[in-house]
């Protein structure tokens, strides 16, 4: 009976995918207005932070020594695997098939976990060398920046733990898989805005 209702729910799915001839846009229309809105804020973050590199590029670059780029691109590693774990998972909800979904979606958490872990140690190392916010520009803007991601990496990490809770039900329902389709926008938008942290922050002199 379940698995006849989820064949049902699905096809519903898929005629809202397009099968009727009509787009269907991913996932929940507030989940676009919040992900631009986010993203136009970085952006002019990103903007400002561009500026003054350009006017002062020396400091700049030496406060940069600072940071070590081993435990950046180790954070980048794991926010790009999560977001292919969440990938897959999402891509198995939607094709009607969602066996096995939820620890795709548990695995995805514990890169998130272990993402906010190697940031917790790279703040502490420079906290101990005496650098904080109030350091310099190069460190206000860092700590800012990153200190607003992880922010949104902790609320991911919480949509995550629902995606699995949902996941591992017998049958879901269209709502659910719409919120599934959802909650994975919202955690690939945290590894993209980490991929542009990653490179102004670790790779730019």
């Amino acid at each position: 009976m379940a698995e006849a209702m989820t064949a049902v729910e699905h096809k519903g799915i898929d005629a809202q995918r397009g099968d009727i001839g009509v787009p269907r846009i991913p996932g929940e229309v507030g989940i676009w207005v919040f992900v631009l809105g986010d993203m136009l804020i970085f952006a002019l973050f990103f903007a400002t932070f561009m500026y003054s590199h350009h006017v002062n590029q020396a400091r700049f670059a030496h406060d940069h020594d600072s940071l070590l780029v081993s435990l950046g691109t180790l954070n980048t590693v794991l926010l790009l695997t999560s977001s292919l774990l969440v990938a897959v998972g999402v891509a198995k909800v939607l094709n009607g098939n969602h066996s096995g979904t939820s620890r795709l979606f548990l695995c995805a958490l514990g890169c998130g976990v272990s993402f906010v872990v190697v940031k917790a140690v790279e703040w502490t190392r420079l906290f101990t060398e005496g650098k904080t916010v109030g350091t310099g520009e190069y460190f206000s803007y860092y700590f800012m920046f990153t200190g607003i991601h992880l922010g949104h990496v902790v609320i991911g990490l919480a949509v995550l733990a629902r995606l699995a809770a949902l996941a591992a039900q017998p049958a879901l329902s269209s709502p659910n898989v719409r919120a599934c389709e959802t909650g994975g926008i919202f955690w690939h938008m945290v590894d993209l805005l980490w991929v542009v942290l990653f490179a102004l922050f670790y790779l730019v002199r």
